[in-house]
């Protein structure tokens, strides 16, 4: 008779999940042991570092990936890269060891006490086998339940579970199927395409289920055929919009007020793939400008029900790009494809400014480049150097946890490896993740590493400024060198001070992972 561990295998590769990234323990070893030469095991050596290869490995791929945990304490060394899963909507499927069954409730060492509440509410489900014979079938769950909230999961699974046999009934998980359908009725897509037509002045803000969802293109065209204003959401994850086409107006501001004033003159607002709206720091004000009617369409329930105002309607915004695109007449006023130029790059003495590393990678990387960045004090000058055209261009850490970036990084090059990948990281984030080298370096995955030096963590400084608290300490990070931390990990590095010899070492395309260090002024995202 089959074992647990050979049923719940099968059941894995049947469905694709045959990338497994982890940190292992004892508890996850039987689990581990016996897989089959179409499983590929990606070894992080902290799980921040797992969870973050493994969000930016289903960001890239679209779909669910396995992540496993060392019990209790790997889960809770993971929680703070899970946040930004949770909101980016990776379907990540987490699975963690736990102590035999006889030995839980004394709570022995590595017993995952009371494991369903370890990771909620972050995870959308959580969940521990009433027995060994539960296991493919709680598996199966954790799976679907991933796919379709796009949203981590989490299942803890006794040790001494994986070795028992079961019976044949078991086996029925291995073929099921969970399909979700999530189109708008006719109601809701007459109501939407009649406000357009309505409307006096439309303004589309899109989020990143744009993006994620392959909506890319499509949403261009309908910005083009409504030719309406875009904004992208307030701390977009995912580009949703090309940043230099001649109808984007900007990424919104994290504030109420700010909201509000920068969607002035519109009368309706179309947010597409979005919620409404994630805000940062507190900026009082109106929800929304005086006379603006807000529609909200995302694929996300909690988003839709939590929202202060307008209305929404939850289902894929492909379905409405598609509908607009066809019951509203096209503007007199379209145009074709325009895209705007870069801004003269700011420059600086000493040390060069955020804008002129930007504005080298623009002039040296390939259009089809994937951005991952983690800088946040350098928001402003990467927008206004950057020319991203294509879906997949960017990547950004979904809840503004530290340690996303170079993890991710790597994530992204192995899930989409026909595209060269780009590393923006500031010199505060990357130690939350710098082990994250290690990985790139041992699974040679073609990442360059751009570390901005500025000796700070330059957005508690803007945050000081806009609390009024400019005195607190903890701000100051001198003395670090990534090129000898990189090397240690095995990553060739360089230093670089100057414009000209920053650009000639982007033009090479080495094999493997390269860390190179910029020293940067300090700068603020505004």
């Amino acid at each position: 008779m089959p074992t647990v561990r050979q049923l719940s295998h099968d059941f894995l590769e049947r469905r694709g999940l045959t990338t497994i990234f982890g940190n292992p323990g004892s508890n996850e070893l039987p689990f581990l042991t016996d897989l089959s030469s179409s499983f590929r095991y990606v070894l992080g050596l902290h799980e921040g570092v797992v969870v973050g290869m493994a969000d930016g490995y289903a960001q890239a791929t679209g779909q669910p990936v396995l992540v496993n945990l060392h019990a209790a304490a790997g889960s809770g060394n993971a929680m703070g890269a899970l946040t930004n899963a949770v909101h980016s909507r990776s379907p990540l499927v987490i699975t963690a060891g736990q102590q035999v069954r006889s030995a839980i409730g004394l709570e022995a060492m590595l017993a995952n006490t009371d494991a369903t509440q370890l990771m909620r509410p972050l995870v959308g489900w959580a969940g521990e086998p009433s027995c060994a014979a539960d296991v493919p079938r709680a598996l199966a769950q954790a799976v679907f339940e991933a796919e379709l909230q796009r949203r981590p999961t989490y299942l803890s699974v006794p040790y001494d579970d994986w070795g028992v046999e079961l019976d044949a009934n078991s086996a029925v998980t291995l073929d099921r199927q969970v399909w979700l359908g999530s189109a708008p009725n006719e109601a809701q897509l007459g109501m939407i395409a009649d406000r357009v037509k309505a409307a006096r002045s439309v303004g589309l803000v899109l989020g990143g289920e744009i993006d994620a969802g392959g909506l890319f293109d499509r949403a261009v065209a309908l910005a083009e055929h409504l030719q309406a204003p875009v904004w992208m959401a307030p701390s977009p994850y995912r580009l949703s919009f090309p940043n230099r086409h001649r109808l984007f107006r900007g990424v919104l501001s994290a504030g109420i007020g700010h909201v509000a004033s920068e969607l002035t003159g519109l009368d309706l607002i179309l947010v597409l793939g979005a919620p409404v709206f994630r805000y940062h720091q507190h900026v009082p004000g109106p929800y929304l400008p005086e006379g603006s009617r807000l529609i909200q369409v995302t694929e996300d329930a909690g988003a839709a029900t939590r929202a202060p105002m307008g209305e929404a309607v939850v289902a894929d915004p492909a379905a409405v790009i598609d509908a607009l695109m066809s019951r509203v007449p096209v503007s007199p006023h379209a145009q074709g494809l325009d895209f705007a130029p870069n801004p003269q790059p700011a420059g600086g003495d000493g040390a060069l400014h955020p804008e002129q590393v930007f504005a080298a990678l623009r002039a040296t990387q390939p259009a089809d480049t994937s951005y991952v960045v983690e800088s946040t004090s350098t928001n402003t000058a990467w927008w206004r150097q950057v020319d991203l055209r294509m879906q997949g261009s960017y990547f950004w850490p979904a809840a503004g946890g530290l340690g996303f970036g170079m993890p991710a990084a790597v994530g992204v090059a192995m899930g989409r490896p026909s595209r060269p990948v780009v590393a923006v990281i500031g010199d505060g984030s990357a130690n939350y993740g710098i082990t994250a080298l290690w990985s790139a370096a041992h699974y040679n995955v073609p990442v360059t590493f751009v570390v901005l030096r500025n000796g700070t963590y330059g957005a508690l400084r803007w945050f000081g400024g806009l609390l009024g608290t400019p005195d607190v300490p903890g701000t100051e990070i001198p003395g670090l060198d990534f090129t000898r931390i990189a090397e240690g990990y095995g990553v060739p590095a360089t230093a670089i001070t100057e414009a000209d010899d920053l650009r000639a070492v982007l033009k090479t395309s080495p094999a493997g992972p390269r860390l190179i260090q910029v020293d940067t002024h300090l700068t603020t995202p505004e």
